[in-house]
Order: structure tokens, then sequence, then C-alpha cells
């Protein structure tokens, strides 16, 4: 696979390591390590034109710690590798890597579904799976340990919350230290091949969160890295005025600066380069292109444009998704148009909406053209360029809870905090858009996301009804059996947008690929429901929310098979009646 770096960092050649580092105002830089009994004057870096310092140490081999010394008037500064790919901890040394020394076999020939097929699982390594021994956190190998997990639900993407090394064996990833690194407690650099290899071998890609809106705030050896700093601010990777604010801190990067566009776009072509990732998921862009009150900052704006050209030529296979939560469709216009370049966006216009009309506890309440807005918006008239959920890592924690939770706070694992949050699930898998979950939500946890506590396990054979629902679900989203295509379909009719009744239904594809879902936001039962189809003939009930198999107090309402007639309704020419249970679903296809 091409490498796309500019050659910055320790890059060991076989023989000897070329160490490379950008410091503008230094005097003097030195690297000292293992190799040279730490001396820092050992082994001077000699400047170039450009600014960067460069010295080849033979004696320097993988596996070696390091530092930089920096010499500016009377200050004698340690750093880490801005580049370096690991570290011992956030608060420790750099070390050399060799990517020579991992076999990834035919891993080259994995190749990314079609967005249009594609199910997310979002996932923190750390709180996955811990083991046996109940270490602290959650590694690549114990991740690996449950693939199986995901195989059975039938996801094929797994997103991974930042795993660049950050402050602390505990966080959500949102606090990068060392951009380049692999988070150490995670497994380091070839836990994370190891892991993406495994994920190959089983069909589920694997997309990386990375954090560019900014950097740290704690054992973060990038400010003021070369003694140079401005206004009290960052030094030479930041902004060092009121562009550096952020709700982090002031610590965002200086996207109008060559070498720290160089650099972020360097790492953002490192995880598809070196560790074979299949997409990038890029955190709160908003902030990359603007500041707290709204200011613009062009130069985020073009820094992504650049990332997203940059990933198109190099990957063409390959996804980049935009949390900018504001609704705007120029994140996923083109570069050519103007746009951001992005392929999808998480969308708020779906997952606010669904949330405030599942947690609503009167039915009367429950607006039925918020639903069907929430399910009908697009970007650009390509359901592809959203990513829709009801859960993620913000709709779970700061100040949110689980929906079920949101649901019945009283009782969380209760009849009706199942049947919203199930509903929700459906709507999640038949809806237009790139559908996600977060981890656990097949289970039905509840509470709040902690990055302290792995997910309950245990609770799986207890909610091994909810488990089997999003396991159908997902089976039918990406048409396992070739029976559903229309679930992929960009195509979207709405037969009945019902609010008296609460009931929501639509048709997804077209012909012999036509998917009808029927959806009742009630408690009421609705039986012999009247619904027009576009086509005539038997109609096959193909999944029921409602069913026994998925929990024992369910209604198991449905009929199996319904024969349309030739009375209008819906506005169109054949109907049918259907029954639907207490906040049900049914998916019915031509039998």
């Amino acid at each position: 696979m091409e490498n796309t770096f500019t050659g910055t960092g320790a890059n060991f050649d076989g023989k000897e390591t070329r160490f490379k580092v950008w410091a503008p105002h230094a005097e003097k830089v030195f690297v000292a390590g293992d190799f040279n009994g730490w001396n820092e004057e050992a082994n001077p870096l000699k400047r170039g034109d450009d600014d960067y310092w460069e010295v080849q140490v033979p004696k320097a081999a993988p596996g070696a710690e390091y530092k930089y010394v920096i010499k500016n008037g009377d200050q004698v500064l340690w750093r880490n590798d801005p580049v370096a790919r690991a570290m011992t901890n956030s608060a420790g040394n750099s070390i050399i890597v060799d990517d020579s020394d991992f076999d990834w076999g035919d891993d080259d020939n994995f190749q990314l579904r079609g967005w249009n097929e594609l199910v997310i699982y979002e996932m923190h390594l750390g709180t996955y799976h811990r083991g046996d021994d109940k270490q602290t956190v959650g590694s690549f190998d114990d991740a690996i340990a449950r693939l199986d997990h995901i195989v059975d639900l039938g996801v094929n993407v797994i997103e991974l919350m930042p795993v660049a090394e950050f402050a602390g064996d505990q966080s959500w990833g949102y606090n990068p230290a060392f951009p380049f690194a692999i988070e150490s407690d995670y497994g380091g650099v070839n836990g994370l091949k190891g892991f993406v290899k495994a994920c190959h071998e089983r069909g589920i890609a694997v997309f990386i969160d990375v954090v560019y809106n900014h950097f740290g705030p704690s054992d973060l050896d990038l400010w003021q890295f070369d003694g140079w700093e401005e206004n009290g601010k960052g030094g030479i990777y930041f902004y060092n005025d009121w562009r550096a604010s952020t709700p982090w801190g002031d610590t965002r990067p200086d996207y109008g600066r060559n070498e720290v566009r160089q650099y972020i776009r360097d790492n953002a072509l490192m995880w598809l380069d070196v560790y074979h990732v299949d997409g990038l998921r890029m955190d709160m862009t908003f902030y990359m292109r603007s500041v707290d009150d709204g200011a613009d900052i062009p130069d985020g704006w073009s820094l992504a444009q650049w990332i997203n050209d940059e990933i198109s030529q190099h990957h063409p296979g390959a996804i980049t998704i935009a949390e900018d939560l504001r609704s705007n469709e120029w994140i996923t216009k083109t570069t050519g148009e103007g746009g951001a370049g992005f392929g999808s966006q998480w969308d708020e216009q779906f997952v606010h909406p669904i949330r405030s009309v599942l947690t609503e506890q009167d039915d009367c309440n429950r607006s039925m053209d918020v639903v069907a807005g929430a399910i009908g918006f697009s970007y650009n008239g390509d359901p592809a360029q959203r990513v829709i959920y009801t859960e993620s890592h913000d709709e779970v924690a700061n100040g949110k809870s689980r929906v079920p939770t949101e649901v019945d706070e009283y009782d969380q694992e209760g009849y009706w905090a199942r049947k919203r949050s199930i509903l929700g699930a459906c709507l999640t898998m038949t809806s237009p858009g790139i559908p996600m979950i977060f981890q656990g939500q097949e289970f039905l946890e509840t509470g709040h996301f902690q990055d302290c506590h792995e997910m309950d396990w245990a609770s799986e054979p207890h909610e091994e009804g909810v488990r089997n629902i999003y396991r159908d679900l997902i089976r039918l989203r990406t048409n396992r059996e070739g029976k559903t295509q229309g679930l992929q379909s960009g195509c979207l009719e709405f037969i009945a947008c019902d609010d008296e009744n609460k009931v929501i239904c639509l048709a997804r594809g077209e012909g012999d690929n036509q998917v009808i879902v029927a959806m009742n936001f009630s408690k009421d039962e609705r039986h012999g429901y009247r619904i027009g189809f576009t086509q005539s003939g038997k109609w096959k009930v193909i999944f029921q929310a409602d069913a026994k198999v998925y929990g024992g107090d369910f209604g198991d309402t449905a009929t199996i098979e319904v024969v349309t007639e030739p009375e209008s309704f819906h506005g169109l020419p054949q109907s049918a009646t259907v029954n639907l249970g207490s906040y049900d679903c049914i998916i019915l296809i031509r039998a």
C-alpha cells in the first residue's frame, strides 16, 4: 500500500534511523535516547533551509526510546517527537517503530462495501471487553476475542472511538496527546494492526475517530514545542490569537500554517496507509471551521477539503465522515462544488427529533410529522450522505442517558423502555441513511456511558430477545437473504403519516424489490389497520418487533401474510389490513 508520508519523525531503514523534526525557533536540536546513553549533545541535528532538522543515527534501532533536546536561548527543552508512532505512555518517551515487522497477509484485498450497505457499530475499545484478568482497560486483543459477537449481529463496520495516545489510561480518547502514536494501554502499533486484520478476516471494516479541532490539552509536548509563543499561547503548532479558543482550551491547531496543515494531513493518511483502516470519522468539524461564537476559520475548511481530496486520490474506496451537527449540506458536497468533500456526516436531523419522540411520555404529543421529517431528510438528495442513530457516545453521556433510561428511569429494563428503544432501532435500520448503533444498545444497556465501566456482557443472556431483534434487523438492512434490497435503496415513499392513530407507513425501493414498513408509535394495538399498497398480490410479514420470540411479554399480533384488495386507500390503488402491536414495527415483502 502506498505510503504518503513526508518523512518527519524517526524513520528506520533496516540499518539506521533518520530523525527529522520541525523546530523553526530552535538554535540547536539534539536527539537523546537509549542508543547514546541519553546524552543530550551526542547526536546533533542539522537545520535545513525549511527549518526542519535532520540526523542519521546508526545505533538507533526499533524499540529504542528517545526524545529531542531543543535549545532556544536559555531554554533547554526535552520534547517527545510530534510524530512519535509509539509512546511508553503519554508522559513518557517516544519509541522507534518498524512497520515491516507485521505480516498483513492478503489484507490488501479487503474492500469496503458500498456505502448503502454499511451498518456501523461504534466501539470504545477500553470498555468493550476487558478480558479475564479484569484489567483497568480493554485492549485490541481483548476486543478481538469478542469479535464473534459483532459477526453474529451482522454488523459490517466497527467505528473505533479515538485510539491515539491520550493522557492517562482511561479516556473517551478525544484528548489526543500524541496524534500519531497508538494508545499504549490498548496494545500499541501492532495491537491496532492485529485488530484491523482480524476484523477484515471476518468481513468487518474499521473506521477510526480522529480529532483535529484541538489537541490535548494535557500531556501535550506540542505546546510551545520549540520555546516560541505569542500571547502566552501554544506556539508553532497552534493559533496564538483569538482563533486558539476551543471548548477544550486554547488548543486549536494553526490550520493556516503549511507545516501544521502537512502534519494533520499526514496523520489522516497514516491511518489508511499504515493501519489499513477503511474510513475516518472526523470529530466536531464545526470547531475546525469556526470558533465558539461562529466566526469562520476559512483555513480549517480548506484543510478539510485538502485531506478529503488526498484520501480520495490515494484511497478511493475509503469514506470520510464528519461530525458537524449543524445540518450543513456543504459538508458533504464535493470539493469541486466548493464543499468540504466528506462522504457522509452524522445527522442531527435524525437523532434529535427521533429521541424526542421516543422519550416523550404522552402518546398524544408524539408527532408523526416530526418522525416523517427525520426519516425523509437527506443531504444533497443522497441518503448515504448521512449517518443515522439514536445512541452515540455523545447522546448517552454529557447529561444524557441511554434511550431505555430516558424512556423510563424507574423501570429501565421494563416493557415500555424495551418497546420504545426497540422502535428506535427499527427506525434506524429501515430509514434512508447509514445506520449506526452504539456498543451495548443490543443488550439494552441503561444509564449513561462511562469510560471506567466495561460493557455489561452479563446482560447478554438476559436480553437475548433484544439482541436477536438487532441481529434480525441488521440482517434485513444488509439484505443478507437477498429479499430486502429495498432497504438499501434511495427510494422512499410515505404511504401513511397518521397522527391520529400514531402510525407511519413507508415504502422503500421499487418493483419486486419494494419493502413496506409500518410502525405504531402508540401503546394501543392497531388491529385491522388498513394501509395502501402500490402493488397487488400477497405480501409476507418477515419481521414484527412485537413477536414473542423477542420478548415473552410481547403481544405477537402480526398477520403472517396479507392479500391486497382493489380498494383505494392512502391514495394508492390497492390496500390491505395489518395488525400492529404496541410500539410495534412490521416489515413486509412480496410473497
